[in-house]
């Protein structure tokens, strides 16, 4: 399930990139977030990117081209638009799609920043993530809900950090 950091993974980010703003022929702005943007974390070899969209009009103005190069809805998140990339069944990037106006505050986007900046935090997400493995194997919780309490912990020090309120993590 989780696997030792691969050096590719920003090079596999910018192919993706490439592909929704070839696909939808617009220059959204795209950053890769979740745990393979964290150097030397282990992870999912799942790319996660978070995409700016003007609005969900934008986002579903494009939609067909999206999912026309490959992309298609199936996420339980309920926040926001999410679409899925696949090879031969398996899931290697996940796609969300944010508005302009809830940009600077997308708690995935603020959580990648401090993990980058705070190597101690991103040590102790590593240990929770590995945690949330064995939990799992054991048939005790879902991965996600296992790590949740550490997410939500260094989401909101993060955000209070910038002088955001607190919020929610869990969007499932």
């Amino acid at each position: 399930m989780l696997v030792s950091y691969d050096p590719e993974w920003p090079e596999q980010f910018e192919a993706f990139a490439a592909e929704i703003r070839e696909a939808v022929g617009t220059a959204w702005v795209i950053e890769h977030i979740g745990s393979t943007a964290i150097p030397g974390m282990r992870a999912k070899p799942i790319i996660d990117l978070a995409v700016r969209v003007g609005d969900l009009e934008d986002f579903e103005g494009r939609r067909a081209a999206l999912e026309a190069a490959g992309w298609h809805r199936g996420s339980a998140v309920r926040t926001h638009p999410v679409m899925i990339r696949e090879a031969d069944g398996v899931r290697i990037a996940i796609a969300h799609f944010f508005v302009a106006e809830e940009w600077d505050a997308v708690h995935q986007r603020v959580l990648r920043d401090w993990l980058q900046a705070h190597p101690e935090d991103a040590e102790r997400y590593s240990r929770a993530k590995c945690d949330a493995v064995a939990a799992q194997a054991r048939g005790r919780t879902t991965y996600n809900a296992a790590k949740s309490p550490v997410i939500q912990d260094l989401v909101d020090r993060a955000r209070a950090a910038r002088g955001l309120p607190p919020v929610p993590v869990s969007d499932k």
